[in-house]
């Protein structure tokens, strides 16, 4: 049995540039399971003549692959050829089109024929409602520390305090004992 290929071969694309318009020429694979060639010639993004050639026929060849990719440049050189040829210089799309970078006037865009409106999508349907959480219960001592009606103030270092600031000192335990026995006989 011959060996064939999975795949469809790749194919080509050139534009090219005749009296004064871009033409662009494909040409494409379908692979072994629809077994055709196909070229279109492209202006202005209309298809102006197409080419599709079978090779059902020759499924069994050997370097099916190899054969494909030579009818196909073959395929693509004679669409190339025609086009500088003038085969295609008296076909003319039905249909307006535009040169890269060419945009059409306000007069052109009023008289084309307007495209039947699309049918609405269908409505999507609303996001579903935002979980709410449980309210969150506090300990009992920060239900506590936020119910006070002194506001804790801020000390020296940018830190909120309530109580035991005057606790943390930079003196030495001697030094607190000395200050506190001086301090016991002073009246208060």
């Amino acid at each position: 049995m011959a060996k064939t290929f999975e795949k469809a071969v790749t194919g080509f694309n050139h534009n090219i540039k005749h009296k004064g318009k871009v033409y662009h020429v494909q040409t494409e694979d379908s692979g072994v399971n629809n077994p055709h060639i196909i070229t279109h010639l492209f202006v202005g993004g209309n298809i102006l003549a197409s080419k599709k050639t079978s090779y059902a026929d020759i499924l069994n060849a050997e370097n099916l692959a190899e054969v494909v990719r030579e009818l196909m440049e073959e395929q693509h050189k004679e669409m190339l050829r025609n086009l500088i040829n003038g085969v295609y210089d008296n076909y003319e799309s039905t249909v307006r089109s535009y040169q890269p970078g060419q945009l059409a006037t306000d007069a052109e865009a009023a008289a084309a024929p307007k495209l039947a409106p699309i049918a609405a999508p269908r409505p999507v349907p609303p996001p579903p409602p935002p979980v709410v959480a449980a309210p969150i219960v506090l300990p009992p001592e920060v239900a506590a520390a936020r119910a006070l009606k002194e506001k804790p103030r801020i000390n020296e270092v940018g830190v909120e305090t309530l109580f035991g600031e005057d606790l943390i000192s930079e003196k030495s335990l001697d030094e607190v004992i000395l200050s506190y026995l001086a301090s016991e006989g002073e009246p208060s």
